[in-house]
């Protein structure tokens, strides 16, 4: 009986024993929806510090794990979930795809993030958030979807675009921000040869405190882009879209009948010059396009260890003004291994880029609306190609008179070809410590190289006068870039009772080279002739480092620090030291708002930093550099005649300096259906380089880029994300941001004001300037009188100084290009199979000064030097007669502001419609691009760089058809 007992009782302490005994949790992360495994889940026991992640196929393992405990699983766009272990330690979870959630991990300067524990200024777009529509360059997957960033792209093919944050921080340096790709920081904003198909996520870095452990580069913000990586699931996807392009609007100049009246009017000594044509030349020069783009895209792993991903595109694009044409070719590969059960993570991403592009000269468009509209665009007789130009044939041979040439001609005669091969990719290789789990050491190598091979060519018959001492033109030219990265830091991350730290130390290389050749004009006798290039290499090195502390999950503080050497200053002024600090406080995590029903997420953020700025100009300026005089200019040495040099300017050059201060709010409502945040900022920058005049006599010139001032700039941001509906079938997201910037130049170099804002008509003209006390391009104008009709007198303008005299003393400053507000919109409607985008953008209060009217719209312009020319009917409003009485005036000077409908697009996905596969579907869809724009501005589009109308590349509207197949 007692060893019944004792039996009985070892039975009931081994079943205890086995009930509380750790065991290994395991199975697998899906995505809900399509089921799809997920790689890179965070797993992570509740309250402890005992975590895991899955694998590439979605597969996980976690020891020491009992019942009772809860697993949290955390994934980059999806809404975390919590599992709790029962007697089931096999599991599947499914996680849910979430707009925005605060464990989103968001990608910082080296390392990452959440946006729960983000101190800085950092928003983060994800692939379901891009912007949609024709995007061929990638920065336009951003456009009107960050608050503090406005981007600005012509309408030429495949063209680059100007993005500012936060309006700039810089005069005459450079004010694109640092885009940092995989790790690689690029050299300017270098983005129309990379596939937008390729990129996963975009991580807007704005304040001084996210932006300044990248020192000397950071304070025009920071944009990090990363790419697709691949998977050991296999998949494989093709993408499909057609675009048909049209430019619509046209610049109102006079027909050939209105035309003909107008010169039998004005000018009836010239009525025997006039055709009996009627041409359009806007008509003629601009042409329908057709665009296509094809992506394919191969995951899955190789070698049976090797997660792998495969990305081919094949762009053509054709443009909407004749012969402008940009086809590209891109293929790249990343390759994303683990060994070592995870200590050791490779990431390895090459892409390679092939781009010809034929650009057509843009000037062709103010040539066709000056040309005369009663002339033919051929003529059978003409020895020009059988092209219309005005003539005269002389016994000496057929002379071209002198005045604009026929633009159609100019378009098609000329070829300008270039041919780009671009490559570039990184290695990263990031190795847990199996002696010391906590340490994290990462190496990262990249570069980046191009090669730009061109021409130009017009043939023998065009058009040429029988003096001249050459005809047409050829020749080529080769351009070489090189860029190649560095860098090697050191991550700490442990927990302390309830401060958690994560300490990073670090140190970054880069180099850039360029160089290239001309031949010149080979046909022109008196070209200079071949010409070579080399440019000073330019080196950057930092030593960097950051904390980051959180207490008690609830109060945060950020620390970065930088110092960098660049050697493009003198050694006075080489190293330069930059760092930020920023303080959070979780409020929603506080006992008196934890169980609020209403407020869900509520942070408080403050920060300052101080960022650096030397990008934008040469590599050499503060050397001894000589140039030689002309060959008139020599001296005897020796008996023999040496041609003389002369000194070039020196610049004693340092550090632009931005100190940028910020609070900010984020916010969560109602479960985070509504979220975003709010942010104002004050930006201070010093030393600000520009071409200024310096003292007589005191360098080798009377202008030379030096530090002479101050640049304040005041921001308000606002975001808003909403999930306006969110049911089984039913899912309608919307985001609003908006942007108040104000810029003020606080100080230049003697008070003196620094001229700017070069523009056409006449000689020398400048219609901007920098001056204390207003903002960065402010228009320099005369205040026009009207007459009591309200008719503009032409030439009169207000004395505003009162001495009796108008000069230049009576010009004014009045207003500036920059918004004084900026808003996007973006609406995301899915309704079953169903989805429905689309974007708004708002300008309001930037001026554009309309370059087109101001410099054509005269009645002296029916004269075109030999032969009639055309003006815009503007001139009927007015009836100036001479350019250089008005081109100054304030007339010209128009609010831009506009609301434009970026685009639309309607689509319907079928889900498995190959019933063989397990997996696949067929979206299809249509949209338009640049739908609608109103403004009150009267030239073709209110939205101009830096505020000057002088007729860019116009802006197509695009309709699209296309498809993305999924396997």
């Amino acid at each position: 009986m007692k060893k019944l007992k004792l039996f009985l009782i070892g039975i009931l302490l081994s079943s205890s024993f086995a009930m509380f005994a750790q065991q290994t949790a395991k199975g697998i992360v899906k995505e809900k929806t399509s089921g799809d495994p997920l790689p890179g889940v965070s797993i992570i026991v509740k309250g402890t510090q005992k975590g895991a992640e899955t694998d590439f196929n979605g597969n996980f393992n976690l020891p020491n794990v009992k019942k009772g405990d809860v697993l949290l699983f955390r994934y980059l766009g999806y809404a975390s979930k919590e599992v709790t272990i029962t007697s089931n330690f096999n599991l599947v979870v499914e996680l849910e795809e979430s707009s925005q959630q605060l464990d989103e991990i968001v990608v910082v300067g080296y390392g990452t993030t959440t946006v729960k524990d983000a101190t800085g200024s950092v928003e983060s777009i994800t692939a379901k958030e891009f912007t949609k529509g024709n995007i061929v360059t990638p920065e336009n997957l951003l456009s009107g979807r960050v608050a503090g960033v406005n981007i600005t792209t012509s309408g030429a093919p495949g063209s680059g675009s100007q993005i500012r944050i936060r309006g700039g921080s810089s005069l005459n340096a450079s004010n694109d921000p640092l885009v940092v790709i995989d790790g690689l920081p690029l050299s300017g904003v270098d983005l129309n040869s990379i596939n937008p198909n390729d990129i996963e996520s975009f991580s807007v870095l704005k304040d001084a405190s996210a932006t300044s452990i990248y020192g000397s580069r950071g304070a025009n913000g920071v944009i990090i882009i990363t790419t697709k990586k691949g998977r050991t699931e296999y998949t494989l996807d093709y993408d499909v879209q057609v675009g048909f392009g049209e430019i619509k609007n046209r610049v109102s100049v006079f027909n050939g009948d209105e035309f003909r009246n107008l010169v039998n009017t004005r000018r009836p000594s010239d009525a025997g010059l006039l055709g009996t044509a009627n041409t359009n030349w806007q008509d003629e020069i601009f042409q329908k396009s057709v665009a296509t783009q094809h992506n394919l895209t191969a995951r899955g792993q190789i070698f049976g260890f090797l997660p792998t991903r495969l990305s081919v595109n094949f762009s053509e694009i054709e443009g909407n003004l004749l012969t402008s044409q940009f086809d590209r070719s891109n293929i790249s590969v990343s390759m994303n291994p683990s060994f070592f059960d995870d200590h050791l993570k490779v990431s390895l991403n090459y892409n390679r880029a092939f781009v010809d592009n034929r650009s057509a000269d843009s000037g062709q468009v103010n040539s066709a609306l000056r040309y005369d509209p009663t002339q033919p665009v051929y003529d059978p007789t003409s020895p020009f190609g059988g092209f219309y130009q005005h003539i005269n044939r002389t016994p000496g041979g057929i002379l071209v008179e002198n005045g604009t040439r026929n633009p159609v001609a100019a378009l098609l005669q000329n070829n300008n070809n270039s041919n780009r091969f671009r490559q570039f990719g990184n290695l990263k290789l990031d190795y847990k410590l199996h002696f010391l789990p906590e340490v994290t050491a990462t190496v990262s190598a990249g570069f980046d190289k191009s090669k730009e091979e061109g021409s130009f060519f017009s043939p023998l018959n065009s058009p040429a006068n029988y003096t001249d001492l050459f005809v047409g033109g050829e020749g080529s030219f080769i351009n070489e870039f090189e860029n190649e990265n560095f860098n090697a830091y050191l991550t700490y991350v442990n927990t302390f009772n309830k401060l958690k730290t994560d300490v990073m130390v670090g140190y970054d290389y880069q180099s850039f080279n360029s160089s290239g050749n001309s031949t010149g004009n080979i046909r022109n006798p008196n070209d200079q002739g071949a010409t070579s290039y080399v440019n000073t290499p330019v080196v950057l090195v930092g030593f960097l480092a950051r904390a980051n502390l959180t207490f008690s999950e609830k109060y945060l503080l950020t620390l970065n620090y930088r110092r960098d050497g660049t050697s493009r200053f003198g050694p006075q002024n080489r190293w330069g030291n930059f760092g930020g600090a920023a303080f959070a406080w979780r409020m929603s995590d506080e006992n008196f708002l934890k169980e609020n029903e209403v407020i869900s997420e509520l942070k408080l953020r403050a920060s300052y930093g101080v960022n650096g700025q030397q990008d934008g100009i040469a590599g050499d300026l503060y050397l001894d550099r000589y140039r030689f005089g002309n060959q008139n200019s020599q001296y005897i040495f020796g008996g023999n005649p040496i041609q003389s040099t002369i000194p070039s300017e020196r610049s004693s050059l340092k550090w632009e300096n931005t100190a940028t201060i910020e609070l900010g709010i984020d916010y969560g409502l109602f479960d985070n259906r509504i979220s975003g945040s709010i942010n104002a900022f004050q930006k201070n920058s010093t030393d600000l380089l520009s071409d200024a005049p310096v003292a007589d006599a005191s360098n080798f010139t009377n202008r030379v880029l030096q530090n002479i001032g101050d640049l304040q700039v005041n921001g308000l941001e606002f975001t808003l994300n909403a999930d306006v509906v969110k049911t089984q079938e039913l899912d309608w997201n919307i985001n609003f941001n908006a942007t108040y910037i104000d810029r003020e130049i606080k100080e230049l170099a003697l008070g003196q004001d620094i001229t700017t804002g070069g523009i056409a008509g006449g000689t020398g003209n400048f219609i901007q300037l920098y001056s204390e006390g207003f903002a960065p391009n402010s228009f320099f104008v005369y205040k026009q009188l009207y007459d009591t009709a309200g008719k503009p007198i032409e030439g009169a303008y207000a004395d505003l100084n009162g001495d009796g005299i108008i000069n230049t003393d009576d010009r004014y400053l009045k207003e500036n290009p920059q918004a004084d507000l900026a808003l996007g919109f973006q609406s995301n409607f899915n309704y079953k199979n169903f989805d429905l985008t689309f974007n708004l953008r708002a300008q309001i209060g930037n001026y554009v000064y309309n370059n087109v009217n101001s410099s054509l719209a005269q009645y002296d312009l029916l004269q075109d030097n030999a032969v009639l020319g055309n003006v815009p009917t503007s001139v009927l409003d007015t009836n100036f007669q001479r350019t250089s009485d008005v081109i100054l005036s304030d007339i010209y000077l128009e609010n831009a502001s506009f609301l434009r409908m970026d685009n639309i697009t309607l689509g319907y996905t079928f889900d498995r419609p190959i019933k063989k596969f397990a997996s696949n579907s067929i979206r299809l869809w249509a949209g338009m691009q640049n739908v609608f724009i109103l403004t009150n501005y009267s030239g073709l589009d209110p939205e101009v760089f830096n505020g000057i109308d002088n007729t860019i590349y116009p802006r197509p509207r695009t309709f699209l058809v296309g498809a993305n197949i999924k396997f």
